[in-house]
């Protein structure tokens, strides 16, 4: 029986004998009233009387009083103790025992109203509980177990809370929770069971969050004795349709069914997990080649996942649980990690799959990896939280769009939004690491963000300008790795555009004033969108919130990569992608012909870095990919580096000037923004 039956229980025992004192004390008040109306006495006989009238006075006034202050009490005892205690049930049937220790902390004073009210509420339980077992009322061991210490009410005060119908209440509850670091193990245990999946969520994005808020994730199934992960992905992927597909779904998808795990390890050897820009790491690896065949899988299953029909089926076949069993066991293999993070993150777009992702103890693996050191990781697992986290966050990140601030929830208004597009060999975090330094540093520098960051988005400018959401962006991983993965794709500067401003548009782009920060064809990328946008009525907020654009040797007048593409084919775009770049290119000439008029008319703020070194493509040759005069835009200040292509975005150190630079570009272009 709840706690609320308990008080009833309370109060249908108590109030009748409430009523009873209270007529009482009325009773003496009418006597004494009568007593003084009566027939005249002698003066013996009327001192007799008043002295009994006084007595009467005295006493009806006690009862009276002391049965208001009574019923109050226990009134507002049932009230502060409105709780669901399922959660204690289901402890009672654990087969481990919490052991009660006392708190070591001083006890406050809080006065004499607060200590007599405590011993008024000690006073009524002894009382329900000594009534409970002398008329064996069935809330007898529902309340008494529910008899706590004061630090463990406000736990439950707490619980409560979060499931107010106020959203503001909810949001408080879960602050005040993770702000909570004094609790015994098993507190945060009960809070982990009681808890709704909104607070769940809220938790695991809030910074001071104690790990023990969340349950470690449900046992897997066990694997079939003919079975293995391989077939159980195999079956999977199968299992999704296969039919109105793009062609780079068909192809991902018809490699992984095709291919079997023998030949796919005996052609890739361990390269594909990695990609082009693995090659450097893939021996580390070789003692889990299998890693090589499930990736493939994974790839096809990451595509099928940015539809969401396809994405019902997958949890309906247990993909939650198989992922699950992957990412414990190749928790070294990033690549294998990333594509998980991947698909359940697309997954979480879906709100209907928000309540299957939480049963299969996802979050508990996501409010984990968010505290990693590694950004890549932390940033994955952010996005897949906040499309999960419907209380705060409004805006959708789909896949290739991951926030690098602030990545918990925040009290920190947000005032601006900062995008980073990557470019040429790009990702949406290695694009915008901290220069690399000439020897090898160690693992425990790597975690040392003050000696150097693998995304100085994330680590410089996020503690430099608070007020800003920073966000990175991935346009096509064929475009992000030094070969194509999908040769059948074929996709134009003009539909990469388009599909990249749909995905900002979800996650809120244009809301706030913003500044884009790009390199190489991302600069092409930033221009083709906003040209786009500015023909679309709906996506004006994102030409007058602009207030200013970054370009990192961007190739405005082209490139002479083109001329260079056979020969280093295993570096550059696919043929389409670099025909866009040459010199003579149609389309580049017409898009920097129409965005210079356009950009004059807006008065865009702009700042351009450019390269002054050639870069080395292998050891044979050397390229001046993006030369002064093809970076000049025509508008804003041109500032040639002494670096080559890969690092005029990469500075040295926080102090070095390509940071200090960007950073007053940002201050100065927001100034009136951020000061409101």
């Amino acid at each position: 029986m709840s706690i609320p039956q308990a008080m009833q229980g309370l109060q249908d025992h108590l109030v009748p004998d409430m009523t009873g004192m209270m007529s009482l004390a009325a009773c003496c008040v009418l006597s004494c009233r009568r007593i003084g109306t009566s027939t005249p006495l002698t003066k013996s006989h009327m001192m007799y009387w008043k002295d009994i009238r006084n007595v009467i006075k005295v006493t009806g006034s006690l009862i009276l009083g002391g049965s208001l202050v009574f019923t109050y009490e226990v009134l507002a005892l049932k009230k502060s103790l409105t709780l669901d205690t399922e959660v204690v049930e289901r402890e009672k049937m654990k087969s481990y025992i919490y052991v009660h220790t006392d708190s070591f902390n001083k006890p406050e004073n809080h006065g004499i109203v607060w200590q007599a009210r405590k011993e008024l509420h000690k006073a009524v339980r002894k009382v329900l509980a000594a009534s409970a077992k002398i008329l064996r009322n069935p809330f007898a061991g529902t309340f008494s177990t529910v008899d706590i210490e004061d630090h463990e009410c406000a736990m439950w005060l707490l619980l409560r809370k979060s499931q107010a119908d106020s959203r503001t209440e909810r949001i408080e509850a879960v602050q005040e929770m993770s702000n909570t670091h004094h609790w015994h193990d098993y507190q945060y245990r009960v809070i982990a069971q009681a808890c709704d999946p909104r607070t769940l969520i809220g938790l695991a994005r809030s910074k001071e969050s104690d790990l023990r808020f969340f349950l470690p994730p449900p046992p897997l199934p066990s694997l079939k004795e003919d079975s293995s992960i391989e077939e159980d992905l195999r079956q999977l992927l199968a299992s999704l349709p296969q039919t109105e597909l793009d062609e780079c779904i068909q192809y991902y998808t018809s490699l992984a069914l095709n291919e079997s795990s023998q030949s796919l390890a005996a052609q890739k050897g361990g390269l594909w997990c990695f990609g082009g820009n693995g090659l450097p790491y893939a021996e580390s690896f070789g003692d889990i080649p299998a890693a090589t065949v499930e990736t493939f899988f994974l790839e096809a299953i990451v595509k099928h996942s940015e539809i969401p029909t396809h994405c019902d089926q997958i949890e309906a076949k247990g993909g939650l649980q198989l992922l699950q069993r992957l990412h414990y066991l190749y928790r070294d293999c990033p690549k294998v990690q990333r594509n998980i993070m991947r698909i359940v993150g697309n997954m979480a777009l879906s709100e209907r799959l928000h309540t299957p992702i939480v049963r299969s103890g996802w979050v508990s693996i996501m409010a984990e990896t968010l505290k990693s050191h590694q950004i890549m990781e932390a940033s994955h697992a952010a996005r897949t939280l906040a499309n999960l986290d419907r209380e705060t966050v409004k805006e959708k990140y789909q896949d290739g769009v991951y926030v690098l601030h602030p990545q918990y929830r925040t009290s920190q208004p947000i005032k601006a939004d900062v995008l980073f597009i990557h470019g040429l060999m790009g990702a949406a975090f290695k694009t915008w690491r901290q220069h690399d330094s000439e020897k090898v540093l160690a693992e425990k520098d790597l975690e040392d963000e003050n000696r150097y960051t693998t995304c100085w988005p994330k680590t410089w400018l996020a503690k430099d300008c608070p007020a800003l959401r920073i966000i990175s962006v991935e346009y096509d991983t064929a475009l992000s790795d030094w070969r194509a993965r999908c040769p059948v794709e074929r996709k134009t500067i003009a539909f990469r555009s388009s599909e990249l401003l749909s995905k900002l548009t979800a996650a809120g782009v244009g809301d706030r004033p913003l500044i884009w920060i790009s390199h190489s064809m991302g600069g092409l990328l930033v221009k083709k969108m906003l040209l786009e946008a500015s023909k679309m009525p709906e996506l004006s907020t994102i030409i007058n919130n602009t207030r200013g654009i970054i370009f990192f040797s961007v190739p405005h007048h082209g490139s002479r990569l083109a001329e260079y593409s056979v020969n280093v084919r295993y570096l550059l775009f696919p043929s389409l992608e670099v025909k866009e770049l040459s010199k003579d290119s149609p389309a580049l000439k017409t898009l920097q012909d129409d965005f210079l008029e356009f950009a004059k008319d807006k008065n865009f703020q702009v700042l351009s870095f450019v390269e002054t070194q050639p870069t080395f493509i292998g050891s044979m040759l050397k390229l001046h990919i993006v030369p002064v005069d093809s970076a000049a835009l025509g508008i804003g200040d041109l500032i040639p580096v002494d670096v080559n292509h890969l690092n005029i975005c990469k500075p040295r150190t926080k102090d070095a000037f390509l940071y200090q630079r960007t950073l007053q570009f940002i201050r100065e272009t927001l100034a009136k923004d951020l000061e409101k």
